[in-house]
């Protein structure tokens, strides 16, 4: 038994140095270090709001002391759900990474008083999570998705000495600008009488009518939104799970083009100020302008493009492969991972 101690010693020693970014080992990932009940990783934290105190969902994923990636959905008021496919990546590259429902969001509190859905509460918001998980510019990555991407922008003009990273994915920095795509590219690929039949009903307010969700997902969502023939259930469950009146308020009713209190922000000559390594994402059928966001590239500090040739809006499912690998070399070269 003694001489097969040391073989043994060395087998489970070889066993956790597979797939190793920097100084983490495939055991330490898993090794989160909780105690008492475990979760799953689930957190509630506590917000600070104007008008009270209200808790937030998070998941944890891993550990990882280098390298921890944020991830903030879209909508406003869609879920983390739709973002579950990093489940299926993040894990094999050792990257330690947050699914989180931002409030107003179906696993987090959802208060219904309207001040509280405005851009600066929200970065807030995203302040009050970093500190609670003890996140900080030695291992910060914030990935956001469409209006997650905007909430990034915002939080890294605010906020960027916290952050090692930022990754604005398929979201413009414009809102005008993404009204105008909307209207003089993308609705011009549309049917014109479908085109037409659809602006008859926004203009008539019947947003509720049946036949509007009828005509947009073979039109426009699954075109434009997801390019899978069949939408994967995490798209589903974020789909059921939206909170439509925080997404109409901030959003506005209509899927092309953009409303609401979103309507007129525009962050494109506020761009330079962010000097943190950045990655933009865009997509050749994305709902957003691909060639904006490889423009905005440019106009950061310590930026890079990827591009998805194949992809849409939701390009982390139907470009995954490019999408995934890009954004984790991204991650792996800003971390200094082999």
């Amino acid at each position: 038994m003694r001489k097969l101690l040391p073989v043994l010693l060395l087998f489970f020693m070889l066993s956790c140095k597979d797939n190793r970014p920097a100084l983490v080992t495939s055991c330490d990932y898993f090794n989160t270090g909780d105690t008492g009940v475990l979760t799953a990783g689930i957190r509630m934290l506590p917000v600070q709001t104007p008008v009270g105190t209200y808790k937030v969902w998070t998941k944890r994923f891993g550990n990882n002391p280098t390298t921890k990636v944020l991830l903030l959905h879209g909508g406003p008021a869609m879920t983390h759900e739709y973002m579950e496919a990093f489940e299926s990546f993040f894990p094999q590259a050792n990257i330690e990474f947050y699914e989180y429902d931002q409030l107003g969001s179906y696993y987090s509190d959802q208060p219904t008083d309207s001040s509280l859905w405005t851009i600066d509460r929200f970065v807030d918001e995203v302040e009050q999570v970093r500190k609670a998980l003890k996140l900080d510019s030695s291992n910060f990555f914030l990935l956001g998705n469409s209006w997650g991407g905007m909430l990034a922008m915002e939080y890294a003009l605010k906020y960027q000495q916290h952050l090692k990273g930022l990754i604005i994915c398929n979201m413009m920095a414009s809102c005008p600008d993404y009204d105008k795509y909307a209207k003089e590219v993308l609705a011009k690929q549309m049917d014109p009488k479908i085109l037409d039949t659809i602006k008859h009903l926004e203009a008539t307010n019947d947003f509720q009518n049946p036949k509007y969700f009828e005509l947009l997902m073979p039109n426009f969502y699954k075109q434009h939104i997801c390019r899978l023939e069949e939408w994967p259930d995490p798209v589903n469950r974020a789909l059921k799970h939206v909170n439509g009146t925080v997404y109409t308020l901030m959003q506005g009713p209509s899927e092309f083009g953009i409303g609401g209190r979103l309507a007129n922000w525009d962050r494109k000559a506020d761009l330079p100020k962010i000097t943190v390594p950045t990655l933009t994402v865009g997509a050749t059928h994305d709902t957003m302008d691909p060639e904006h966001m490889r423009w905005m590239s440019t106009q950061v500090k310590q930026g890079q493009y990827l591009h998805c040739p194949n992809g849409s809006h939701l390009s982390i499912w139907d470009d995954q492969q490019v999408f995934m690998n890009g954004v984790i070399k991204f991650i792996n070269g800003v971390s200094g991972a082999h």
